[in-house]
């Protein structure tokens, strides 16, 4: 694992996380034994709108049962989830922080539901050619500093006629956001890239860009209900904030400012390969 690598599982890895979960839900008179997938929409799809996020961008493709689906980036395995229980695919996660793959692993058996996942990188996928139908990226570019071989790897583990669906932050502005964000403590973990950088490493790997969406308005919406969720609150809320750490409040602020000025926005963009 490069230096680089490091320090983002070290931005994401909590130590405790499915404990946290466990007591969440039973706060609120949860518990594992009689879990259902609703109980866990607060929490387990970790980019900006959540389910709603992860609703929007899949509602755009052809999905079903026939569908190999590999989820980069998978966080606790909540797109997974939805995407086995909505369309009945088989879908395999990959994360590079173990916290997270446990917890997805440890959920999905509670839940009773078939998923795979595994600990690996983004940028070397452990899977041979062609082995999928559509590939899902979901808040994840930003930790990636080599888009271009991102987008080679996606390719080469893509089906003819495949998707590659992204749902990114992206710099929208000439400056980037104040650190901490979500997704990095500081400049060192954060590799925000404009919209035209994804889509030249696309076409370099062969890709061809289907369709591009801008949801910045959904975004501020989205973060002023997080802001108000934990304002004035001694304890962290069962929902997105309590996977981001005691600074939760600042790095919520500091990217709802961030898409409010324009420098960074998140975007979906859909990706085919052509048919040979």
């Amino acid at each position: 694992m490069s230096d680089t690598d490091k320090k983002i599982v070290g931005h994401y890895q909590l130590g405790d996380l499915f404990e946290q979960i466990t007591n969440g839900l039973r706060e609120m008179g949860k518990t594992m034994s009689a879990l259902v997938p609703e109980d866990l929409k607060p929490v387990d799809e970790f980019h900006i709108g959540g389910f709603e996020a992860t609703k929007a961008l899949l509602d755009q493709l052809k999905i079903d049962k026939t569908t190999d689906v590999l989820d980069i980036g998978c966080g606790l395995g909540g797109t997974a989830r939805f995407i086995t229980a909505q369309y009945g695919s088989a879908v395999t996660g990959i994360d590079l922080t173990p916290d997270f793959v446990e917890t997805a692993k440890k959920l999905s058996a509670a839940l009773g539901m078939k998923a795979s996942f595994s600990v690996g990188s983004a940028l070397d996928l452990p899977f041979k050619e062609e082995s999928f139908d559509l590939v899902t990226l979901f808040h994840v570019g930003m930790n990636l500093p080599d888009k271009p071989k991102l987008f080679s790897e996606v390719a080469r583990v893509l089906r003819p006629g495949g998707k590659f669906a992204v749902y990114d932050v992206m710099q929208t502005g000439d400056q980037l956001p104040a650190f901490p964000v979500p997704w990095a403590s500081d400049k060192s973990q954060s590799f925000v890239e404009k919209p035209e950088a994804y889509v030249a490493a696309a076409t370099a790997a062969g890709l061809t860009l289907d369709t591009q969406r801008e949801r910045s308005g959904f975004a501020v919406e989205f973060f002023e209900k997080q802001m108000a969720q934990i304002k004035n609150m001694t304890k962290m809320p069962f929902g997105l904030p309590m996977l981001m750490g005691k600074d939760a409040a600042e790095k919520i602020g500091n990217m709802k400012n961030a898409v409010g000025a324009g420098q960074v926005a998140p975007i979906e963009m859909i990706f085919t390969k052509p048919m040979a």
